[in-house]
């Protein structure tokens, strides 16, 4: 397994999230109660950001037509969506976070 290096837990408060980019894909991490899940940045609705969503808990809504997806496992929540959205393993090493593949 490859990790990569994307972001410092101090860059991401507790109930925020942060875009990163990730092999040539908008990764958003997601900071739930100090554990941080990623997720691929994009509704699987109708393609919006979800970076520009409010993370609510553990789920993250689309701010587009309101698509709503668990950060930690990619289950979708409420529709419209209908499809997960892919997650991604972090790795925390120290203040360091780490993306696994």
């Amino acid at each position: 397994m490859t990790k990569t290096l994307v972001a410092n837990i101090t860059d991401i408060a507790p109930g925020t999230t942060k875009q990163v980019a990730f092999e040539d894909e908008d990764i958003l991490l997601c900071n739930v109660g100090g554990t941080v899940y990623a997720i691929n940045d994009v509704c699987t609705h109708d393609g919006g950001n979800l970076d520009q969503g409010e993370l609510d808990g553990c789920e993250i809504e689309c701010p587009r037509h309101g698509a709503r997806f668990d950060v930690r496992t990619g289950e979708v929540k409420a529709l419209p969506a209908v499809i997960p959205v892919a997650i991604y393993r972090v790795v925390r090493e120290g203040d360091d976070l780490f993306l696994e593949v």
